[in-house]
């Protein structure tokens, strides 16, 4: 059985409320860190090599000791809790089952960045969480843990929810930002960053749920021991969604040295895949990250295992590996057709651009159209060609990410599975009704370059 730390005492009924949470050790790390000075538990998450666990895995201490503090100007913490990526539900888990664990880290948070009003900007979508989280506040602040002079440091704090009306693009953190100011959720510029010039002009932290969540167990057992956890630059431990073509879909928390076949086939995770079907490929870390098929995911290049871990993930770069990103763990059996299941997320980023930036807005919908076409059997051969022509010039050419994301996928999957889009062009009668089966995928070398 993996170690768990957020998820401990996930199984004990009634967790979510404030009685029973302090009852099994809830806010025991937040009167210990409110005993601390706030540049010491600014070393603990330095110590701990805690990565930011919304996709990007920029090291958390690091992001924090960016914060400016200039004199007489108020600071904020903002929870990123506008989970949108395909194929990502932890956040949502830890926030309906588990709300206490975020406000406690919210106020260890809080006190160490200096910011007595702090906000968690929850996507749309999750329209009865709020409820929740904000009874939780309600209860911290009636137990003395928020509000007024907290437990006699003479530190205040007030927690703000705000709910989204359903973008993606919120879960970028200025795009965030501006919607929480009341405008319409368009990415920012950059520089200045959040850290000089955030919420309102103020200095701003923006982490997600479970980045915040997890400075609780930091301060519980010290940031040495959590860096114990793990290997290498992936400490700690990890929690993964899983879903697609497995027996056991559901929130999983790893520490990161399991291998990705132990957790696709273990018992104790995903539990295999329905019907002794064989596994094709996956989509390891949400729907932005790139495909990759079975042979590059259970082996890296040189025919090691390949671990549920940033680095392994990672191994090999585009052209052999993925990344972790926000553990958004979706599983493709050999019935899949990879077109159609590149054509969805096309429809998605295209729905969900803000329209800002030109390659973007204009290259999202052509591939989109593209990959519907292919995927009827309308396309040609040049038609893939021109795919790979399109997210080319959208990555790297976007204020924020939404672009890479975007291009990504479709790069990805002509990448790994041109013979399933060259099968499209050449068998329109059969394109809507075949069973693809799983392919050898025994050269690992990418059709294309990406140069």
């Amino acid at each position: 059985m993996g170690k768990k730390l957020l998820l401990k005492n996930a199984h004990i009924e009634g967790i979510r409320y404030f009685e029973t949470y302090r009852k099994h050790g809830g806010y025991e790390a937040a009167e210990k860190a409110l005993k601390m000075k706030p540049e010491e538990i600014l070393e603990e998450v330095k110590t701990s090599g805690l990565r930011g666990r919304g996709g990007a895995g920029f090291p958390t201490g690091m992001k924090w000791s960016f914060l400016a503090k200039p004199e007489g100007v108020p600071r904020h913490l903002v929870v990123n809790a506008d989970e949108s990526e395909p194929g990502t539900f932890k956040d949502r888990y830890l926030m309906e089952f588990l709300p206490h664990l975020l406000i406690e880290g919210m106020l260890i948070s809080s006190y160490t960045l200096g910011s007595n009003t702090s906000y968690i900007y929850i996507r749309g979508e999750y329209s009865w969480i709020p409820d929740i989280l904000e009874e939780a506040i309600d209860e911290a602040k009636a137990a003395g843990f928020l509000g007024k002079n907290i437990l006699g440091t003479g530190f205040d704090l007030e927690i703000y929810v705000q709910r989204g009306a359903g973008a993606y693009i919120c879960g970028e953190e200025t795009a965030l930002l501006e919607s929480l100011e009341g405008r319409r959720g368009n990415p920012r510029l950059k520089p200045p960053f959040p850290a000089v010039k955030g919420l309102w002009e103020r200095p701003t932290v923006v982490n997600n749920v479970e980045s915040i969540a997890a400075v609780v167990p930091i301060i519980e057992i010290g940031g040495a021991e959590y860096a114990k956890i793990g290997v290498g630059r992936s400490t700690g431990t990890k929690l993964i969604s899983a879903c697609g073509n497995i027996n056991k879909p559901g929130v999983y928390e790893i520490d990161m040295t399991i291998t990705v076949e132990e957790f696709i086939y273990s018992d104790e995770y995903c539990g295999g895949i329905p019907n002794g079907k064989k596994l094709k490929a996956c989509i390891p870390g949400g729907s932005s990250v790139p495909i990759v098929p079975a042979n590059l995911l259970l082996k890296t290049i040189n025919g090691e295992p390949r671990y549920m871990n940033y680095e392994s993930l990672a191994d090999g770069g585009f052209a052999t590996g993925t990344m972790m990103g926000s553990g958004g763990f979706i599983v493709l059996d050999e019935d899949q057709c990879v077109v159609n299941h590149t054509m969805t997320l096309a429809r998605f980023y295209n729905h969900e651009s803000c329209g800002q930036c030109t390659p973007c807005r204009e290259g999202t919908g052509w591939m989109y159209k593209i990959l519907k076409k292919i995927e009827k059997g309308e396309g040609k051969m040049e038609d893939i060609d021109l795919l790979w022509d399109i997210q080319r010039k959208i990555e790297g050419n976007t204020i924020c990410p939404l672009g890479d994301a975007a291009a990504w996928p479709v790069a990805a999957a002509i990448r790994h599975f041109r013979d399933e889009f060259e099968w499209h062009v050449n068998n329109p009668e059969l394109s809507q009704t075949q069973n693809y089966g799983i392919a050898n995928y025994a050269d690992p070398i990418p059709a294309v370059s990406n140069s």
